[in-house]
């Protein structure tokens, strides 16, 4: 037991889990630029360990300009070429393509009026779901809901974004509080 309490197993293994769990995961988030970072972020880390992908944050902070989807929509196959040599990212061909692709489909979005937000958060009707998971057991990969996300994401045009992907999204931005019961974080963010 630290000094704030019992938290989720998983973020105790390293200082930047520990923080992000701690100040970020699970919170709430409306902010399409953010949301387009997790989203990133979730699907380079697909089939890897997600301190991997803290440990890269910066680097692709950097390389995907901020994640200011203006921006990504404009990388044209020479960019996504020079990240393939890049070690401060996932150097995976598919991942980095689809980055400029999402960024392509949430301005899209924005076109028709329609907030990557408000898209994203009625597949948990809006607010926050808050579940009661004891164990790391009873967390599922996937669910209904982030199943039909990943339908509909895929039918935006949106790449990367199956339904593990999109349930670890959905925890990530708080549209789930998947903090265990006994983590000192659940009551927190379930206000």
């Amino acid at each position: 037991m630290n000094s704030v309490g019992r938290r989720c197993g998983w973020a105790e293994s390293d200082p930047l889990l520990l923080a992000y769990h701690d100040a970020e995961w699970g919170v709430p988030s409306f902010d399409d630029r953010h949301l387009f970072e997790l989203l990133t972020l979730e699907g380079a880390q697909a089939g890897l360990s997600w301190i991997t992908i803290l440990r890269k944050r910066e680097g692709y902070r950097k390389a995907f300009a901020g994640f200011e989807p203006a921006a990504v929509a404009r990388f044209r196959p020479e960019r996504i070429a020079r990240l393939l040599r890049n070690p401060d990212v996932v150097r995976h061909r598919g991942k980095l393509e689809s980055v400029p692709a999402n960024a392509r489909a949430v301005l899209a979005l924005r076109r028709e009026g329609r907030p990557f937000a408000d898209v994203l958060w009625k597949f948990s009707a809006g607010k926050p779901r808050r579940n009661a998971w004891k164990s790391p057991r009873d967390v599922p990969a996937e669910t209904p809901e982030s199943r039909e996300m990943s339908r509909e994401l895929r039918r935006l045009g949106f790449q990367f974004v199956g339904p593990t992907i999109c349930y670890a999204f959905m925890q990530a931005v708080g549209m789930v509080n998947d903090h265990l019961v006994g983590c000192f974080r659940y009551r927190q963010v379930g206000r």
